[in-house]
């Protein structure tokens, strides 16, 4: 289950329990699985270990975007972000896959540069792009020339999230592709916290009226108000995954939405992939 990727609903799940996300403290690492001190890492964490025993700690930090000030915080500070780093890129590219990067190319570079993913697929235009996995807030096509890296991302008005990066070109219908994420947080939820599990049924069935051609406008209003009943009120961050989309999505391409409610149609092709011809 999806759940099962925050580290505590792992532990349940691997003692044979129902994987449902545990309130923190305590913390894992004090009191884990059985019982016991846990360390729960990222595969991709273990992977980067032998970079660092193999070449050293200079090495791996030479790679990626600098530390600026980091006793400051940001903006005037910058963390940095030191190191390789995996880019899972889905959807409409030439060459999706998986690209082993250090932090600091552009997004724009990893999405048209021919040594990455070739462009957009079809010579179509790019319309947005996720850049860290499905839970995260979507940028317009003008707002991905930010750095591949924490500070960046997050100033454009995302995050890095999981590195999962999916690509949206020109034909895309924003409502549908919304409705797609928003379907599969309310399958995913484990409906411990009423915010996440009511909440998340409730948006998507709007969302869904609306691609139906049976929204109104005050549907719009209602999801600000859910996702801000949602966020910060539950055991995990799963209502802050459907949350974040949500609003990004309506916001930056209300057009679409409103487009939906006045006609009943979609003012693009009405797929969240439209096939090449």
């Amino acid at each position: 289950a999806y759940i099962c990727g925050e580290e505590t609903g792992l532990i349940s799940s691997l003692e044979g329990k129902r994987g449902q996300p545990k309130l923190k403290p305590p913390f894992p690492a004090v009191e884990g699985a059985w019982g016991q001190p846990t360390i729960v890492n990222n595969v991709e964490t273990l992977a980067n270990l032998a970079h660092l025993f193999e070449r050293g700690l200079d090495w791996y930090t030479s790679l990626g975007t600098p530390r600026v000030s980091p006793e400051v915080a940001p903006p005037r500070g910058r963390l940095g972000s030191q190191g390789p780093k995996v880019w899972c890129v889905s959807g409409h590219v030439n060459r999706p896959g998986v690209y082993d990067v250090p932090f600091g190319l552009t997004l724009r570079q990893l999405i048209e540069d021919e040594r990455y993913c070739g462009g957009v697929w079809g010579g179509r235009k790019l319309k947005a792009i996720v850049p860290g996995g499905s839970s995260m807030k979507v940028l317009k096509a003008d707002e991905v020339d930010c750095k591949l890296c924490f500070d960046d991302v997050w100033d454009a008005g995302s995050s890095i999230g999981s590195a999962a990066i999916f690509v949206f070109d020109e034909t895309t219908c924003m409502v549908n592709a919304l409705y797609n994420v928003l379907r599969f947080y309310e399958h995913e939820s484990c409906g411990q916290c009423t915010p996440c599990r009511e909440g998340a049924g409730w948006i998507t069935k709007i969302v869904g009226r609306i691609l139906h051609g049976q929204g109104s406008m005050d549907d719009l209003a209602a999801i600000d108000q859910l996702t801000e009943e949602a966020c910060g009120k539950t055991i995990c961050v799963l209502a802050e995954a459907w949350s974040w989309p949500a609003t990004s999505y309506m916001h930056k391409f209300r057009d679409e939405f409103e487009t939906y409610i006045r006609t009943g149609t979609s003012p693009r092709a009405g797929r969240l992939f439209e096939p090449l011809s």
